[in-house]
C-alpha cells in the first residue's frame, strides 16, 4: 500500500523532506485525478502530517492546501489551531470555513486569531457581529478597514458602544456615509467628551468656557445631523434623542428655526404619540389653535407653546415663498417680534436668549457670506 510506504519513509525521513513530500501530497490531492481509495489514502497521509513534530512539515502542508474549498474539513480545522505562523495561512485564505467555524475562532482564539478573521477577503455579516461584540482595537480597526467586511447597523452601533473613545475607530466609523443618524450623534458626543476633558484645551480657553462652548457645537453639530438625515433614519434618531435627553424645547427650537422641519416633526410625533401624517398635516396647514394643541400635547407649556406657534407661521410663510434668505431668518423674525412684547415668563426668556444666540449667528454668517461674495466680485 502506498499510503503504508509513506508512514514508514516519514517515520525515518529528515524534516526537509518531509515537508517537501507534505507540499506535494497535499497539491496532489487537490489538482490530481484519484481514484477513491487512492484519495481516501492521500487524506489519511495528510491527517498524519497534523501531528509532526517538525513545524516546517505542517507549514509546507498548509501553504499547499490553503486556498483551496477542496482541502479536507479536518485538516483545514485542525491546522487552524496550530502555532501562529501555520494557523494564519489558513484562517486568512480558506474557504472551507463556514460562518459558524469563524464566530467559534473569533470566540475562543487569541487577538492574532481574531485580527486574521477580520483581515479575509469577505466577513460575513454574523462573523463581522460576533467581532464587534468582543474584538479589541486592533481587530475592530482592521476590520472596519476592510472593504470585504459586510458591517451591518447594529455591528457599527456595537463597534460605536464599545470603542467610540478610540480616536481612530471614531474617524473609520464617521468616514462611512452609510453610518446611521443615531451612531454618528453618538460619535460626536465622544469627540466632544474628549476635547472638554483635554488638559490642553482646558488651559488655553478655560474650562468653564470650555464647557459651554462644547455644549453649543454639540447642540449645533445634532442639529445638522438631524438635517441631513434620510427619513428612515429619523424614527431612530429621534428615539436615541429622546432618550438621552437632548429633545429640550431650546433644542427643538433650534430644529426648527434651522429649517430641519422633517425632523422636528418626528420629533413631535413622537413626543406627542400623534400619527405621523396628522402631524405634519397641522405644521404646514395647521390653525394657530391646532398647532398650539399639538405642540401642548407634546409637552410644550403654554407659554412657550406660543414662541413655537410663531416660529412655525414664519417658516410656514417662508416655505410658501420659497426663500431661502427668509428661512436663513426665522429666528430673527421671531426676535424682532418678542422682544418687543412685555417681559415674558422665565422659561420663555430663557428660550428667546437661545433664539437671539440663533439670530446673531445668523448675521455673522451672512456677513461672512457677503464679505466671500465681495472678494470675488472685486477679483
Amino acid at each position: 500500500m502506498i499510503i503504508e510506504a509513506f508512514l514508514r519513509w516519514a517515520e525515518t525521513a529528515k524534516a526537509e523532506s518531509r515537508a517537501r513530500a507534505a507540499n506535494a501530497l497535499g497539491r496532489a490531492y487537490l489538482q490530481s485525478e484519484m481514484p477513491r481509495e487512492e484519495r481516501a489514502a492521500a487524506e489519511m497521509a495528510m491527517t498524519y502530517l497534523l501531528d509532526d513534530p517538525s513545524p516546517r512539515v505542517r507549514l509546507a502542508l498548509a501553504e499547499a492546501v490553503a486556498r483551496s474549498a477542496g482541502a479536507p474539513r479536518n485538516v483545514i480545522l485542525s491546522l487552524a489551531g496550530d502555532q501562529p505562523e501555520i494557523a494564519g495561512q489558513i484562517i486568512l485564505l480558506s474557504p472551507v470555513f463556514t460562518d459558524a467555524d469563524l464566530v467559534d475562532l473569533a470566540l475562543h482564539g487569541s487577538d492574532v486569531t481574531r485580527v486574521l478573521i477580520a483581515s479575509r477577503g469577505q466577513v460575513p455579516r454574523a462573523v463581522c457581529a460576533a467581532l464587534a461584540e468582543i474584538g479589541g482595537e486592533a481587530e475592530i480597526l482592521c476590520l472596519l478597514e476592510n472593504d470585504g467586511a459586510l458591517l451591518s447597523q447594529a455591528s457599527l452601533k456595537r463597534i460605536a458602544e464599545r470603542l467610540g473613545d478610540c480616536a481612530d475607530i471614531r474617524g473609520l466609523l464617521l468616514s462611512r456615509d452609510a453610518l446611521s443618524s443615531d451612531v454618528r450623534h453618538q460619535l460626536m458626543l465622544r469627540v466632544s467628551e474628549a476635547l472638554s476633558e483635554s488638559t490642553l484645551v482646558q488651559s488655553v480657553i478655560g474650562s468653564s468656557r470650555l464647557q459651554q462652548v462644547t455644549r453649543e457645537a454639540a447642540e449645533s453639530t445634532t442639529v445638522a445631523i438631524a438635517g441631513t438625515a434620510g427619513h428612515e433614519q429619523l424614527p431612530d434618531l429621534v428615539e436615541h434623542l429622546r432618550q438621552s435627553g437632548w429633545l429640550t424645547p431650546a433644542f427643538l427650537m433650534h430644529a426648527l428655526c434651522s429649517g430641519k422641519v422633517d425632523f422636528f416633526a418626528c420629533a413631535i410625533t413622537n413626543l406627542s404619540g400623534c400619527d405621523e401624517r396628522r402631524v405634519r398635516s397641522i405644521i404646514s396647514r395647521g390653525r394657530v389653535h391646532a398647532i398650539r394643541a399639538l405642540y401642548e400635547s407634546a409637552g410644550l407649556t403654554r407659554d412657550i407653546s406660543t414662541i413655537f406657534v410663531e416660529a412655525t407661521l414664519i417658516w410656514r410663510e417662508a416655505s410658501r415663498k420659497n426663500s431661502a434668505a427668509m428661512l436663513e431668518n426665522v429666528s430673527s423674525q421671531l426676535m424682532r417680534k418678542f422682544r418687543l412684547a412685555e417681559q415674558p415668563p422665565a422659561a420663555a426668556t430663557q428660550l428667546l436668549d437661545m433664539v437671539e444666540k440663533l439670530a446673531n449667528a445668523e448675521r455673522r454668517q451672512a456677513a461672512r457670506s457677503f464679505a466671500a461674495l465681495a472678494t470675488l466680485a472685486a477679483a
